[in-house]
């Protein structure tokens, strides 16, 4: 139900209704499908706002959005002060709070994150902590590897991880944090 994802956000239903089920969390308009909620985030180069038009053509059922936007009446669009820091709150609902099961550790700095990273987990897989790692070269939890483009992944991603390292048993998490990253925290 989009209300369960929107619980932990602050935000105003601007038309339809927040209790109706949706099919997948998704800020990526080309990868959207009937019955997701689209969240329109608005970066430095491009502006997901510009694209609602497109997604609700594709069947989005619901919209968050930070600008104004006219769509259709059959159309959820609930109104927030910053989408990125909702979709971040929205992924952790999404995924069942899978943080909240961890142990996080971030690293950050200019040079020396990878190397880090890795030597932290290290210490923690050799008196049994089960940890899993998030960085340059993607999310690492026991044998499995999946590749991010980003040092640090979009917040989806980043819950995303998270809840397949709980499922597989992890117990903490080893994180490099870009300066970039750092910038959207909330």
């Amino acid at each position: 139900m989009l209300g369960r994802l929107l619980e932990r956000t602050e935000y105003k239903v601007i038309q339809g209704d927040t209790n109706i089920a949706i099919n997948k969390l998704c800020y990526d308009s080309r990868k959207v499908e009937k019955g997701d909620v689209f969240v329109c985030i608005k970066g430095a180069g491009f502006n997901a706002h510009d694209f609602v038009d497109d997604v609700v053509e594709k069947g989005a059922a619901a919209l968050i959005v930070q600008e104004d936007v006219e769509v259709s009446s059959d159309v959820t669009v609930v109104k927030v002060e910053n989408t990125r820091k909702a979709l971040a709150c929205m992924s952790a609902a999404y995924f069942d709070y899978p943080a909240e099961q961890l142990t996080t550790i971030g690293i950050t700095g200019t040079k020396g994150k990878t190397t880090t990273t890795y030597m932290v987990k290290s210490v923690l897989d050799s008196v049994g902590i089960k940890t899993g790692l998030i960085g340059t070269i993607g999310a690492v939890y026991g044998d499995e590897i999946i590749k991010t483009a980003n040092t640090t992944p979009e917040s989806y991603i980043i819950q995303e991880a998270f809840r397949k390292m709980v499922d597989a048993g992890i117990q903490c998490v080893v994180m490099e944090v870009s300066s970039q990253g750092l910038s959207y925290a909330i």
